[in-house]
């Protein structure tokens, strides 16, 4: 089979194995959560290849082990002969069975105690801070996150009138911090869980910065599963719902930015450049109307957030050139979370990674880990790399490759 697919485009071997399989195109299309004509552009050459956790659930529903079998002419997995699908299962973490208690119990019933939910808010507000602060953030943000799920739970149950509503606002806020700890750490069903509850919180608060943020969050889950259609349209929905109140606080113009910015990248991930940078102007215009230097405390958008989703943009289209010179232009001084500062040396390393420099690629991997491990450590695309450098990168790095690859937990 393999040599039948030899000197074919990615899209021409989808094609040719969903026939085989006796597969229709809308039924191909459904198993990935995609559209028929997203397939149909894709087979045909009319968009841009997936990208590679979108492969792999075309993999697994073509009932492929290999994900390099899909891969043709059109798409480079830095030089990789082969790419296990089970190389993408999981990334397990200790933190997940507590968290998943907390979110799973019953609550059948609560202690009958007084609820403060300004201190609750406080709560949530440090655990943000940690998860942005700590070069572990989830094996730090991980310890504290059952407890305060299970108070805010309670709080959002018990408290009474206004501070009902503002303690669902808190919930929300909080479910979005567990969604961040739990992606790529746990099973899909926990992960939607979560992103659910987190919109009926925002709900039972009503008001516009809990709705945007769990639509936010929500929508990065779509985006994760490769729902890229409906991730696009629930954060350009939300982001219509906050337009009219930008100017009441930098908080709702801040999170109508980082649906704009969440907008951008998901078209990009579906190969539309034009609306990319288009959503992507919107968010940097909106950038530059905040007070000077803030950003969001969970979103982190501000300026420094939107030059580091060019330089992301820019990678998801394979243009690895712009993406460097996007990264010129940042100052990763001028990003307040050291957890994005990481985010954007492994982007880095992928501009590098697509053109098979294996040298600067381990580099900015190296430098990402340095400043945020987990950034590395719990990154699908970070560890993939780390992988390709092992096997392709040669004798010039290979000890300090395989270093990288036992610091993040990665089997040789």
């Amino acid at each position: 089979m393999l040599d039948d697919l030899a000197g074919k485009r990615t899209g021409e071997r989808i094609q040719i194995i969903r026939e085989r399989r006796g597969l229709t195109r809308p039924v191909l299309a459904g198993l990935v959560g995609m559209s028929t004509s997203w397939l149909k552009g894709i087979e045909r050459g009319a968009r841009l290849p997936p990208r590679l956790p979108l492969l792999v659930r075309l993999a697994e529903a073509l009932s492929l082990g290999d994900v390099a079998v899909l891969a043709g002419t059109d798409m480079d997995l830095g030089g990789a002969a082969s790419v296990p699908v089970a190389s993408f299962t999981r990334i397990p973490h200790d933190a997940v069975p507590a968290i998943r208690e907390s979110v799973r119990d019953p609550l059948l019933v609560v202690p009958p105690r007084p609820t403060d939910v300004a201190m609750l808010a406080a709560r949530a507000a440090d655990a943000w801070q940690l998860w942005h602060q700590s070069t572990e953030h989830r094996t730090d943000v991980g310890r504290i996150l059952p407890r305060l799920v299970t108070d805010a739970r309670i709080a959002a149950r018990v408290a009474e009138d206004r501070d009902r509503r503002a303690a669902n606002a808190v919930l929300a806020d909080v479910y979005a911090l567990v969604q961040h700890e739990i992606v790529w750490a746990s099973e899909t069903e926990l992960t939607w869980t979560v992103a659910d509850r987190a919109m009926t919180a925002a709900q039972d608060a009503d008001t516009p910065v809990a709705l945007g943020g769990a639509a936010w969050t929500l929508g990065m889950v779509q985006r994760s599963t490769c729902d890229t259609d409906g991730a696009l349209s629930l954060a350009l929905d939300a982001a219509r719902l906050l337009e009219r109140r930008r100017e009441d606080s930098d908080e709702i113009a801040a999170l109508y930015g980082a649906l704009q910015l969440h907008a951008a990248t998901t078209a990009a991930r579906a190969g539309r450049e034009g609306d990319a940078w288009r959503y992507w102007d919107i968010a940097k215009s909106t950038a530059e109307r905040l007070a000077d230097h803030y950003h969001h405390p969970w979103t982190m958008f501000g300026t420094s957030n939107v030059k580091l989703h060019a330089v992301s943009i820019s990678a998801d289209l394979s243009k690895s050139v712009e993406a460097r010179g996007r990264a010129e232009d940042i100052d990763p001084e001028e990003i307040p979370s050291r957890e994005r500062r990481g985010r954007l040396g492994v982007e880095i390393a992928r501009s590098y990674h697509q053109r098979r420099d294996y040298t600067a690629t381990l580099h900015w991997l190296e430098q990402a880990h340095q400043v945020s491990a987990d950034s590395v450590r719990y990154s699908p695309t970070a560890r993939q790399m780390t992988a390709d450098v092992v096997d392709h990168g040669g004798k010039l790095v290979s000890r300090r490759a395989r270093s990288l690859a036992g610091s993040i937990g990665l089997p040789l």
